[in-house]
């Protein structure tokens, strides 16, 4: 039970021992919002739409994303060195299947027949063609 006057003490929390309180300035998002999506969506047959937590809003064109897929295939994992070449990749790929990957990425299997790219949600943020 708390001392008269004083506020309660968050579950816990044991007496005897010090609470700090150090409150989040609440109009600077935290740093997981700007990597967390709160809404994912296709818009229109050529772009991904992601609304992040943080409210920013990033706008991918399908085929920019195909050719920045990570995978192995796609780059060598030793060199870092593009394995990719963009003329193969046809200009009307689209994406045929979006699937989370955890709580982490998005899996995307694409109509050229690539399966295996995994797009972190920190990556997707650090593409975002606006800078955002």
């Amino acid at each position: 039970m708390a001392a008269q006057g004083s506020a309660p003490r968050p579950a816990g929390i044991r007496a005897g021992y010090p609470v700090a309180v150090c409150p989040r300035d609440p109009t600077i998002p935290a740093p997981k919002d700007r990597t967390t999506p709160a809404r994912i969506g296709q818009e229109g047959a050529r772009a991904l739409a992601i609304r992040w937590a943080d409210g920013h809003r990033s706008v991918y064109d399908v085929r920019e994303l195909r050719l920045a897929c990570g995978c192995a295939v796609c780059v060598d994992e030793w060199t870092g060195d593009g394995r990719l070449d963009p003329d193969s990749v046809p200009e009307d790929v689209v994406p045929l299947k979006i699937q989370p990957v955890g709580r982490y990425a998005l899996q995307i299997d694409w109509s050229d027949g690539h399966q295996s790219g995994i797009y972190p949600f920190e990556r997707l943020r650090a593409l975002d063609p606006s800078g955002g």
